[in-house]
C-alpha cells in the first residue's frame, strides 16, 4: 500500500509528518530516521483501530 506523507521541519527542531488520507494520523521525530520509524508505527496504529458496534455478517 502506498500513502502520501507530508513531512515538515519542526520549528523547535526535528520533523513532523502527517498522512492526509488518514485523518488524525500524524507523528514527529528528532531525526529523519526516528520520524520514519514513528511514521510506520503511526500508520499501523491508525489503520488497526478496532471499530466498536460492528458485527460480522
Amino acid at each position: 500500500m502506498k500513502l502520501k506523507v507530508v513531512i515538515h521541519k519542526a520549528e523547535e527542531g526535528g520533523y513532523w509528518a502527517e498522512v492526509p488520507s488518514i485523518p488524525g494520523c500524524a507523528t514527529q521525530g528528532e531525526s529523519f530516521e526516528e520520524l520514519l520509524t514513528n511514521l510506520y508505527e503511526a500508520v499501523e496504529g491508525c489503520l488497526s483501530v478496532e471499530v466498536c458496534g460492528v458485527s460480522n455478517l
